[in-house]
C-alpha cells in the first residue's frame, strides 16, 4: 500500500496551521472509534489466469483457482470475479505469517497465471486541509498557465449528452453549487467500495457495500482507527471531502449568481465513489472505471448513463498494474478517455497515470513551471494548474489556490462551502479535472472523437512553448532516475517529462470543431491493379459538415503516381511495383473551413493508414434526461453501524 504525500515541508506546516484556523478541535465528538478483531487480515491479489478454452466457463474459473490454491500450498479466504475475467483473491495468512512477496511469487510462478498483483490502495492525490480560495484564476487567461475557459465558452458551453465520471471518494449532494431546488449536474452513481477483509465496512464507513447511494459520508482517520489492522498505515486525518471538490471543478453549477464555475456548465458529473478511510483498492477502483464507462460488473446493476471521460484523482507509486492497462485497453476500444492525476510525490508518474492509452496530467505553478511537489515523465500527456502558494509566511494567504467546493465538517459533513485563499486547495488531483472538464467540453461539440483523439486534440490544443523562469536558481525538469530521485523545487518544463504542453481549454475546443478524416482501403493489394481509396467515411462536427475532399501525393515527389477522382471523397491508384512506395494524403475540409487529414501508405501488396475507417456518426450527442429521485424515508436512510 503507498500513500502519495507532499515531500514539502514548509507546505505540510502551512497545510497544519490552516487546519488549526479553521477547526479548533482535532477530533469531532462523535468521530467513530470503530475496532475488530487483532487477527491479521488475509492477503489479497488481483488475478488472471490464463486462457483456457475448456475451462474458460464462468463456473469453470473458481476451480481453476482452487486448483492454483492447491497447487501453491494456500488458503483461500475469498474468491471474487471483478471485470472481464479479472478476480480477486483473498489468502489466508498462514500461522506465523509469511510475506505477502512470497505468496506473490509463487501464484506468478504457476504456469496458468497470465498475471498476480497486489491489491492495493490508491490514495486521493492531494488531501487538502480545507482550503478556500476565492478566485478562479485557472480559468483566466492573465497568468500563463491559466486554460483559458472563457474562450472555450465563447464556443461551447457544453452538452447534456456528455456524461464525465468522478471516481473518487463521493460527493456532497446536497452542495448547493451541483445540485439545488432549481438545477442539477449530478447524476445518481454509485459506491463501489466491497466490503472489508475483516467483513466489516470501515473503509466504506457508510455501515453497507456496493450500493446506489455515492455520496461522501467523510474519509477521517482517528487516532483510535490507527490502532485497527485497517488502518496501520494510515495518517490521522479529517475528512478531505476530495470528490466535492474534483466535482466543483468538473462542473458546478455555472451562471447562477452564486459559487464558482465549473469547466462545463452543461452535462453530467456522475459521482462513483471509490476511496474511503485511508483510500481505497484496486479491485474496487477496477470494477469502479468498468461500471462508470457502461460495462457489466456482477452484482452491481448496469450503469444507465455511461460516461465518456473518467476522471481518476487518485494513484499510487509503481509501475502500471497489468489490471489496470486491461482495463484501459478496454475503456479506449470503447471510447473512453481516462484522465489521471500524475501524482504528488515529486518524482516517477504514479499508477495509474502511467498506463499506456490515459491522460496523466501533470501540474503547473501559475507561471508555467512545473509545481514543486508534483510528479512528471515521458507519461505525461499535458499539463495544467495544481494550484502552489506564492506567500509562504505564517498566516499568509496562498494566492494561487484552486478553488472549489467543500464542506467543513472534520469528520461527518457539517456545513457546505468553498475553498478559499487561507483554507487552500493544490496538489495534481486538481489538475486532472481541468482537462477532463475541457475533453467533456470537447465531446460537447464533437461525440465521434475516441479516446486517442480527444488525447492528440488536447495535445495540439495546448499552449506552447512551456515558460522558463527568470530565475536562475530555477532548473530544468529531468526524467526522474528512478522512485528516489525527487525534483520536488519548482523546475522549468520540457515536452519530455510535463507533456505536448499546457492545458488550453479555448484551443482545443477549436481542435475538436474540425472533422475527422476517415479512409477505408481493400484488404489485398496487387502491383499494377487499382488501389480504391475511400473517404465517405469521414465525418464534421456537430452541426457542421462536410463540404471538399483532396487527395495528394505526398511521396515520390519526382514522377508521382495519378490520383484519378482526387477531389472526390472515392479515389483511385495503380499500386506501384516494389520496392516503390507511395504515401498519399487525404485532406477533408468542412463548411466552415475546417480540415484533418489522414496519410495512406501503398506498396505493391497492402494498402495501410492510421485512420479510422468511419468517423462515427454521432457527433451530436443525444441529450441525457435524468429526473432526480424523491429522497429516502428516514427509517431507509439508516444503516447498521
Amino acid at each position: 500500500m503507498y500513500l502519495a504525500r507532499f515531500r514539502m515541508p514548509w507546505l505540510a506546516g502551512l497545510m497544519i496551521a490552516a487546519l488549526a484556523a479553521s477547526h479548533a478541535t482535532a477530533q469531532a465528538p462523535n468521530a467513530r472509534t470503530d475496532t475488530a478483531p487483532a487477527a491479521p487480515p488475509a492477503e489479497r491479489f488481483i488475478v488472471k489466469m490464463r486462457s483456457n478454452a475448456v475451462s474458460d466457463a464462468a463456473h469453470a474459473v473458481p476451480e481453476r483457482i482452487s486448483a492454483l490454491a492447491s497447487r501453491a500450498g494456500l488458503t483461500l479466504s475469498e474468491v471474487r470475479h471483478i471485470v472481464s475475467g479479472i478476480h480477486l483473491v483473498r489468502v489466508q495468512a498462514p500461522p506465523g505469517g509469511e510475506p505477502a512477496a512470497a505468496t506473490l511469487v509463487r501464484l506468478r510462478a504457476d504456469p496458468q497465471v497470465e498475471y498476480a498483483e497486489p491489491d492495493q490502495r490508491r490514495h486521493a492525490l492531494a488531501t487538502p486541509d480545507d482550503p478556500l480560495f476565492s478566485a478562479q484564476w485557472y480559468l483566466q487567461n492573465t497568468q500563463a498557465s491559466a486554460v483559458d475557459a472563457l474562450g472555450a465558452w465563447g464556443l461551447t458551453t457544453g452538452s447534456s449528452g456528455v456524461v464525465i465520471a468522478d471516481l473518487d471518494t463521493g460527493v456532497r449532494f446536497d452542495h448547493p453549487d451541483l445540485r439545488n431546488a432549481s438545477a442539477n449536474r449530478l447524476l445518481a452513481g454509485n459506491t463501489m467500495i466491497s466490503a472489508d477483509p475483516q467483513g466489516t465496512f470501515l473503509v466504506a464507513n457508510d455501515g453497507d457495500g456496493r450500493d446506489p447511494d455515492a455520496s461522501d459520508p467523510g474519509d477521517w482517520v482517528s487516532s483510535s482507527d490507527t490502532k485497527n489492522p485497517l488502518f496501520t498505515s494510515c495518517t490521522v486525518s479529517n475528512s478531505s471531502w476530495h470528490g466535492t471538490r474534483v466535482a466543483g471543478i468538473l462542473g458546478a453549477i455555472t451562471n447562477n449568481q452564486t459559487g464558482i464555475a465549473g469547466m462545463a456548465w452543461s452535462g453530467w458529473v456522475l459521482p462513483v465513489r471509490v476511496l474511503g478511510k485511508c483510500g481505497g483498492y484496486d479491485s474496487d477502483i477496477l470494477a469502479a472505471m468498468a461500471w462508470a464507462a457502461g460495462m457489466h460488473v456482477t452484482g452491481v446493476p448496469d450503469n444507465p448513463h455511461p460516461a465518456r471521460v473518467l476522471n481518476m484523482s487518485l494513484g499510487a507509486a509503481g509501475s502500471c498494474p497489468a489490471a489496470y492497462q486491461q482495463i484501459v485497453d478496454e475503456l479506449v476500444v470503447a471510447g473512453v478517455l481516462v484522465v489521471v492525476s500524475a501524482g504528488n510525490e515529486g518524482g516517477p508518474v504514479d499508477a495509474p497515470a502511467n498506463c499506456i492509452g490515459v491522460a496523466g496530467i501533470a501540474g503547473l505553478r501559475q507561471v508555467g513551471t512545473k509545481v514543486g511537489y508534483s510528479s512528471l515523465g515521458p507519461e505525461i500527456a499535458l499539463s495544467a494548474p495544481a494550484g502552489n502558494c506564492v506567500n509562504t509566511g505564517p498566516g499568509q494567504p496562498c494566492l494561487f489556490s484552486i478553488e472549489t467546493l467543500t464542506n467543513t465538517g472534520t469528520t461527518v459533513p457539517a456545513t457546505n462551502t468553498y475553498t478559499d485563499e487561507m483554507h487552500f486547495n493544490v496538489g495534481t488531483s486538481f489538475s486532472a479535472p481541468i482537462v477532463a472538464g475541457i475533453a467533456g467540453l470537447m465531446l460537447g461539440v464533437n461525440g465521434n472523437l475516441t479516446s486517442g483523439q480527444l488525447i492528440a486534440r488536447l495535445q495540439s490544443g495546448a499552449t506552447t512553448p512551456f515558460p522558463v523562469s527568470s530565475d536562475p536558481t530555477v532548473t530544468a525538469c529531468h526524467v526522474p532516475a528512478g522512485p528516489s530521485d525527487l525534483q520536488t523545487r519548482e523546475c522549468n518544463c520540457t515536452t519530455g517529462v510535463c507533456g505536448a504542453g499546457m492545458a488550453n481549454a479555448h484551443g482545443a475546443v477549436l481542435q475538436a470543431l474540425r472533422p475527422i478524416a476517415a479512409v477505408a482501403l481493400p484488404a489485398t493489394v496487387t502491383a499494377g491493379a487499382n488501389v480504391t481509396l475511400d473517404g465517405r467515411g469521414s465525418a464534421a462536427a456537430c452541426h457542421a459538415s462536410i463540404s471538399t475532399y483532396q487527395w495528394t501525393v505526398v511521396q515520390p515527389t519526382s514522377n508521382p503516381p495519378t490520383i484519378q477522382n482526387a477531389n472526390m471523397a472515392q479515389a483511385s491508384v495503380v499500386a506501384p511495383s516494389a520496392p516503390t512506395t507511395y504515401t498519399l494524403m487525404l485532406t477533408v475540409t468542412d463548411d466552415a473551413g475546417r480540415t484533418d487529414s489522414a496519410q495512406v501508405i501503398v506498396t505493391s501488396s497492402s494498402a495501410s493508414t492510421a485512420a479510422p475507417a468511419r468517423a462515427g456518426s454521432n457527433a451530436c450527442l443525444a441529450a441525457i434526461s435524468y429526473t432526480v429521485p424523491p429522497p429516502a424515508s428516514a427509517a431507509a436512510r439508516r444503516r447498521p453501524r
